[in-house]
């Protein structure tokens, strides 16, 4: 998996390429900043060359008088069409920063499947409220809405933004209060349990996931089993960190693409890539896949 930790390293680096920001402790404002990137990046991350998609979906919700408003829902619903939770295993700086964590020597928990599948809804929650009922209903008299979901829950911001930021910039560091407090404390939680359980933030509390999780079914970067091949060992089951039933519907809207069943498979019975189909409808088996 070398390459996708290589990918992982690149898409964070280059979501963050303003690396002056670092040192002058303030935040990039040039015309990339109109971009989107496609993974969870704090817009207020000294480093940020872009837009977090979230951050940007919040604060247009609420203003779809203006045009800007839809090319962001466009361009996120594009990367969800194209790639589905690809973004999640291999473009996300959040993602693979909780990656980073799990890799630290410890003893691994492992929540109870029922209690497992149940808190992974919250992720729906999250979406929904916070991104995007509250931004669209609770708006000032310009039609604008502050992004609540960043304000007040996403530890990505703290990691990215607010620690590096009140860091090099003395007034700020007079003005923390509460809400700094508040979210520095679910910042730690987040990385504390992301070094005994896989990515608990993406299975359970990312919006950006839920998303792009609607498209994975469909996404026309997909995987596929071949259940001709395939002995039923289920290794790759055992492999999934995401806990996917792969034998059985690999293409769930949990899969985040990291490609690890397919590297364990002894049949070579697990292919990925962007869809394909052949000519020959007879059998599914005959679908072709331009592997990655």
């Amino acid at each position: 998996m070398k390459k996708r930790t290589m990918i992982q390293t690149f898409a964070t680096a280059f979501s963050n390429g303003y690396f002056l920001g670092f040192l002058k402790g303030d935040i990039y404002t040039g015309k990339t900043k109109a971009l989107c990137v496609p993974g969870l990046n704090c817009y207020s991350c000294p480093g940020a060359v872009g837009s977090c998609p979230i951050g940007s979906l919040q604060a247009v919700l609420g203003a779809r008088q203006y045009s800007f408003s839809y090319y962001v829902i466009g361009i996120v619903m594009l990367l969800g069409t194209i790639l589905g939770r690809l973004v999640c295993g291999f473009l996300c700086p959040f993602g693979f920063f909780q990656d980073l964590l799990y890799k630290i020597k410890s003893r691994k928990i492992k929540v109870p499947a029922k209690f497992d599948r149940n808190l992974r809804y919250f992720k729906y929650i999250f979406l929904l409220i916070p991104v995007i009922i509250l931004p669209i209903f609770l708006t000032n008299k310009y039609g604008l809405a502050p992004p609540y979901f960043c304000q007040w829950i996403c530890p990505a911001g703290t990691l990215e933004g607010g620690t590096p930021l009140v860091a090099t910039n003395r007034g700020l560091r007079e003005m923390v209060g509460f809400l700094f407090n508040w979210k520095m404390g679910l910042l730690i939680l987040t990385i504390l349990s992301s070094i005994f359980m896989y990515r608990p933030f993406c299975k359970y509390v990312c919006p950006l996931g839920a998303f792009y999780s609607l498209f994975n079914k469909y996404s026309f970067y997909q995987m596929n089993v071949d259940k001709l091949k395939c002995n039923g060992c289920k290794s790759c089951e055992q492999k999934c960190k995401m806990n996917v039933k792969v034998t059985k519907e690999i293409n769930t809207a949990e899969c985040i693409r990291c490609g690890e069943c397919k590297a364990v498979c002894p049949k070579g019975a697990i292919t990925s890539g962007f869809y394909l189909k052949s000519n020959d409808k007879s059998d599914n088996l005959n679908e072709k896949f331009l592997n990655l």
